[in-house]
């Protein structure tokens, strides 16, 4: 995969990116300042320091291989761009070094001849050390190192952002999953259950009514406004509003508790989290029987963390069915908590053969400031 800075064009053709650039002068002049008094003093600071004369060596010496460094950044993209094994781009970056090494030498014999004329030239030439072609091989490593490692933390930045924006948009589409199944699924029940109250109890009715048209506004108002997370509270005042017009179906056979702290209510969640929960437990615990059942929702936070859970005492499951019965409601917010908090998002079931329902959500408690 080619990376954006690879495509990124410098200032003049052969020349790395603008802020490549910068980063790679600024990091040269230690250097330079190191050499340059090197040079100047052989070691013996006590010997004075003529800045010009330590300029003009510097500029003779190592001055071509600062030039001669910046290709090597096309040179490690094109290397990088054709997937060159680790140890042939060893033995390749190995033989570029050598010949660095010798091309910086050479040309600093050029400027010395141009500077100083050919007795200082051949002087220079009859002066070659080992260690001033180890100096340029390490330079040149440096600089390829340098170079690699710079593409690989923009590239690894530039992938952990499009991987959050990725988790953010299945988070939405998994929150408009949510939303495109509550309209129906809860629609046909409550309307009937309305129309059926309005010949016995017009009052109650028209309570009903205005219940049915809050939990609806809820859920377009939260589409509309693009909002992905909102304080508990607001949850919990949808979840009433969604178990009143349960009741109306369900009558005193859905008793409910609730266990909510106050600080729990500034906490920040996901849209929908609460409800699909709710939902889970009147479908297990209250459709498939006539007796009165009791639903139990708590809140609190502790640890930095809200705990969130919904208990009921109905027949319970084995845990291997209980698994394959999970719907898109439980299996999409737990989803949704994975990609919105990683590990501190979870969601688990807890069930048994007449122990009811557990379901026990756990994620960063957060008033949307950051902290609570």
């Amino acid at each position: 995969m080619n990376s954006t800075l690879d495509t990124e064009r410098g200032p003049l053709p052969g020349l790395p990116p603008a802020h490549v650039l910068r980063a790679y002068l600024v990091g040269c002049v230690p250097l330079l300042v190191v050499y340059m008094i090197a040079t100047e003093t052989d070691g013996d600071l006590s010997r004075g320091f003529d800045l010009l004369n330590a300029l003009g060596a510097t500029f003779r010496f190592v001055g071509p291989a600062f030039v001669l460094l910046l290709p090597v950044w096309d040179i490690t993209g094109w290397l990088e761009r054709a997937g060159v094994r680790v140890g042939l781009l060893l033995l390749a970056h190995g033989a570029l070094a050598i010949v660095f090494a010798v091309a910086v030498q050479w040309s600093s014999y050029g400027l010395i001849w141009l500077w100083s004329g050919p007795a200082a030239a051949e002087r220079a030439l009859n002066a070659w050390f080992i260690w001033q072609a180890m100096f340029m091989m390490m330079m040149y490593w440096a600089a390829a190192g340098g170079f690699t490692a710079y593409r690989a933390v923009r590239r690894a930045r530039a992938e952990a952002a499009a991987s959050a924006q990725a988790r953010e948009l299945l988070a939405r589409s998994e929150l408009e999953a949510l939303r495109s199944k509550l309209n129906p699924h809860f629609l046909f029940n409550t309307l009937h259950g309305i129309v059926t109250l309005v010949r016995k109890d017009s009052v109650r009715a028209e309570r009903a009514l205005l219940m049915f048209s809050d939990l609806l506004r809820y859920v377009l108002d939260t589409e509309k406004a693009g909002s992905d997370a909102v304080p508990l509270a607001d949850e919990l005042a949808f979840t009433r509003d969604y178990l009143a017009l349960e009741q109306l179906r369900l009558g005193d056979r859905l008793q409910v508790q609730w266990q909510v702290e106050p600080a729990a209510e500034a906490v920040e969640i996901p849209v929908l989290t609460l409800q699909p929960l709710v939902e889970n437990a009147i479908k297990h615990a209250f459709n498939p029987r006539t007796l009165p059942g009791t639903l139990v929702i708590s809140a609190r936070v502790a640890a930095g963390e809200l705990q969130l859970v919904v208990r009921d005492d109905g027949p319970g499951a084995t845990a291997q069915p209980a698994a394959a019965g999970h719907g898109l409601g439980l299996a999409t917010v737990a989803r949704r908590l994975a990609l919105l908090h990683g590990e501190r998002g979870t969601l688990a079931v807890h069930t048994a053969p007449g122990a009811g329902f557990e379901v026990r959500v756990q994620l960063p408690a957060s008033d949307g400031t950051g902290s609570l």
